[in-house]
């Protein structure tokens, strides 16, 4: 399985793409931050993250994308900062026919490390030791991003089996898998 993970941010959004299955050492494929100038308007900078996160799926192929799902901070701007570049991502990701896994900071936090509350520090030499890197991956958005991927490697598979066998039970509601249409631009 190969997992885009995204570190969702409008300044530095990390991304980090893994190779790997349950059970087996996963491989890191790619790993780097895109940044985005603080000095644009809103709407570029929104439209040059989701041309980046575009040429990611396309030059990797994920077959799913991992972000970490948006929590509340106490810098309200940086929350939804955070937000809107977690949507973009997600929006190309539905565009790229790819599914979008969400994980909690502490859910991948544990995964890496044991540790759901571990500090950054702990989380980049993780990421590190796991995947078998020389040098530990900079900035920490970047580790993040990492972090997330192999969290989905380790975690997604049986998630997807525990939500099969609810739905077999009569529990929850059937998750439906739909192609969206493509958008061709604005009509006039």
């Amino acid at each position: 399985m190969r997992v885009l993970g995204i570190d969702p941010g409008l300044t530095r959004c990390g991304w980090g793409v893994v190779d790997g299955r349950p059970g087996a050492r996963p491989a890191a494929v790619g790993v780097g931050v895109i940044r985005s100038s603080a000095e644009l308007d809103l709407e570029l900078r929104l439209l040059e993250l989701h041309t980046q996160v575009t040429a990611l799926l396309r030059e990797h192929r994920p077959d799913v994308v991992a972000i970490e799902r948006v929590f509340t901070q106490n810098n309200k701007g940086t929350a939804t900062g955070t937000a809107q570049a977690a949507g973009i991502a997600a929006l190309a990701a539905a565009q790229a026919d790819r599914p979008v896994a969400w994980h909690t900071p502490s859910e991948v936090k544990a995964a890496i490390s044991g540790n759901g509350r571990a500090d950054k520090e702990q989380v980049t030499l993780m990421v590190t030791r796991v995947l078998g890197l020389p040098a530990a991956p900079k900035p920490a958005d970047a580790a993040d991003a990492l972090a997330l991927a192999v969290c989905h490697v380790w975690r997604g598979p049986a998630q997807d089996r525990l939500r099969v066998a609810a739905i077999a039970g009569g529990i929850g509601a059937p998750v439906r898998s739909t192609t969206l249409p493509r958008w061709t631009g604005m009509s006039r």
